[in-house]
């Protein structure tokens, strides 16, 4: 039960649903790129992912990564399909051709990082940092910095790891207290322990590039006063830095991912971008890892879907209610599971969730290329209000549903989900902490709605959820997820945010109560969206006798029965909250 990557699915999303090589050759540097270029990279990528990944996922599981004396030794089969991945190509797809990369859009890396996080999640935290790593160095680090480190990690011939967390600073970066000395060649000495470090030390590749965040001795408390400084395992020398990997945790799940407890004495490192403003340097590490987790949601999301409706097809157990008004079935075929409808409810609303994801995240990579390449300035500034108001939207939502959904697709088994055998149950407990990483769950609900809606008085939302509205005519004749969704949605929000900022300047507190229904909100009606431009494409396409129209037709009523009505639920939470504060 190993995971395969569905390109087909993919495919049609990109091809068909969010027309991407269309929108990509609007672009200057992505003017070549075309449906039968992303077609063979999809099918290439997934083949690399289903072939070499993927059978590595029970053993990273069961045996893990051992810790012996300061050094890590990462499972059987690790590195050599890592140092395969990397020499393919695989790492550098989204990177510049002049960087060592490929140039190819963004959207093709995020494919094929949901693919491997689906396959084998445990494997896929080594890379899962690189593109991150490779655009800060890119965009801060000095030209000697870039010369020496830049083409090693876009190619990922050298892996990167992302070092903020310290044992009394979590989600509050502005308590870190490991510093930085300046010394006399420019160079810096770094002093401190970090912890939750994924990959801070591995066998994986020869050297391995730290990003740290560091105070020097006269910056000021809190985040303004941190700076970021590259320190890595090896120096150009062969000399190994004071980087010490003290111990690595003992986790609930990912156990083929070194969690690391890693100790800087001394260090040599260099300083990346301004003095005082390495958070800055460090959120376009950040922001593009938060993205990757939420496909990461989507992947796992798709692995537990996978597993659930294989065995579905296979366990005989209870014979299906008759099947009113609809085609019969056959004595053999109502003996599957598959066709009970507790089953189906639990398959669909997951497929649903799986699809919706996707189209949300692919058109937010798309999103990231208009933001780098498009000419004009206006359709930049559409782009960027995407991708920064979808972005915790989707690392939240997804992320949670990945573990919930993940959980329900467990319940397909009954008993036999909850032993090792069958390999459901390391989704689940692989999925949890992607609720946790890049950001906490409830920190990119607050983030959505104080630090970026409340913020500009709820104008951004307002565009966005504007723009949303052409689902309503779509959906009053055409959907299924029923007229009583045509509109309400997005006009909904538009109303409950202006509420919402009016409150805000008496209650300051309010908006933090109800950050993550208002998030949810936002991602229910991004999902209307996602499937009104689902259903328009396979309308569009229902005469092409290789289009299983049923596979679409069955989430989208899932969709509209077991999921839709979670909004009004959402909306009442807030407007209960609102009313509470006027008294």
């Amino acid at each position: 039960m190993d995971y395969q990557a569905r390109t087909s699915d993919i495919h049609f999303i990109l091809d068909k649903v969010l027309q991407a090589p269309v929108q990509l050759q609007g672009l200057q540097n992505l003017a070549e790129i075309e449906a039968d270029l992303i077609q063979q990279v999809l099918e290439e990528s997934g083949k690399f992912v289903s072939e070499v990944v993927a059978p590595l996922n029970r053993v990273g599981d069961e045996v893990g990564a051992k810790f012996d004396s300061g050094r890590v030794t990462m499972p059987p089969g690790f590195r050599d399909a890592y140092q395969a991945f990397w020499q393919a190509g695989w790492p550098a797809l989204a990177c510049a051709t002049e960087d060592g990369g490929q140039g190819l859009p963004a959207v093709m890396e995020a494919v094929l990082y949901e693919m491997l996080s689906g396959a084998n999640h445990g494997w896929t935290m080594a890379p899962g940092l690189l593109h991150g790593a490779y655009e800060c160095i890119k965009h801060h680090a000095s030209s000697e910095l870039k010369a020496q480190y830049l083409e090693k990690v876009a190619t990922g011939e050298w892996l990167a790891t992302m070092c903020l967390t310290e044992p009394h600073a979590g989600s509050d970066l502005g308590l870190a207290r490991t510093k930085a000395v300046v010394q006399g060649d420019g160079s810096y000495q770094i002093n401190g322990t970090k912890i939750f470090i994924s990959g801070g030390e591995h066998d994986l590749s020869d050297n391995i590039v730290h990003l740290v965040l560091a105070r020097l001795p006269d910056s000021p408390p809190g985040p303004k006063g941190l700076s970021l400084y590259l320190v890595p395992k090896f120096y150009s020398d062969g000399t190994r830095s004071n980087v010490v990997c003290e111990r690595i945790e003992e986790k609930m799940g990912l156990h083929g991912s070194p969690t690391c407890v890693m100790r800087f004495d001394d260090a040599t490192g260099w300083l990346v971008g301004e003095a005082g403003r390495g958070l800055n340097a460090m959120f376009v590490m950040m922001n593009a890892a938060r993205l990757h987790v939420a496909l990461q949601g989507i992947g796992l999301l798709e692995a537990a879907w996978q597993k659930a409706d294989a065995y579905a097809k296979e366990r005989r157990q209870m014979r299906a209610p008759a099947q009113a008004g609809g085609r019969s079935k056959s004595a053999a075929e109502a003996d599957f599971i598959i066709q009970h409808p507790a089953m189906r409810r639990i398959l669909d609303t997951q497929r649903a969730w799986i699809d919706g994801g996707r189209v949300l995240a692919y058109r937010t990579a798309i999103e990231l290329d208009m933001v780098k390449h498009h000419p004009d300035t206006e359709r930049k500034k559409a782009a960027e209000r995407w991708c920064s108001l979808v972005t915790p939207v989707l690392k939240s939502a997804w992320t949670a549903q990945a573990f919930s959904g993940g959980s329900e697709c467990l319940q397909v088994f009954g008993g036999h989900g909850y032993v090792r055998e069958w390999g459901i149950e390391q989704n689940v407990r692989d999925s949890r902490v992607a609720m946790i990483y890049e950001g906490t769950n409830e920190i990119q609900a607050i983030d959505l709605l104080v630090r970026k809606v409340l913020s500009d008085g709820g104008a951004g939302m307002a565009l966005l959820m504007t723009s949303l509205e052409q689902v309503s005519e779509y959906y009053k004749n055409n959907s299924n997820i029923g007229n009583q969704y045509a509109g309400y949605m997005p006009k909904t929000l538009i109303k409950l945010t202006e509420e919402l900022v009016l409150a805000n300047r008496n209650n300051a507190e309010l908006a933090f109560w109800v950050a993550d229904d208002y998030l949810r909100a936002v991602a229910l009606t991004l999902m209307a969206w996602a499937w009104q431009q689902i259903e328009s494409a396979v309308d569009a396409n229902k005469a092409n006798s290789t289009l299983d129209t049923a596979r679409w037709q069955q989430p989208a009523e899932a969709l509209r029965y077991f999921v839709m009505p979670e909004f009004d639920m959402r909306v009442q939470i807030i407007q209960a909250r609102l009313t509470q504060s006027k008294v």
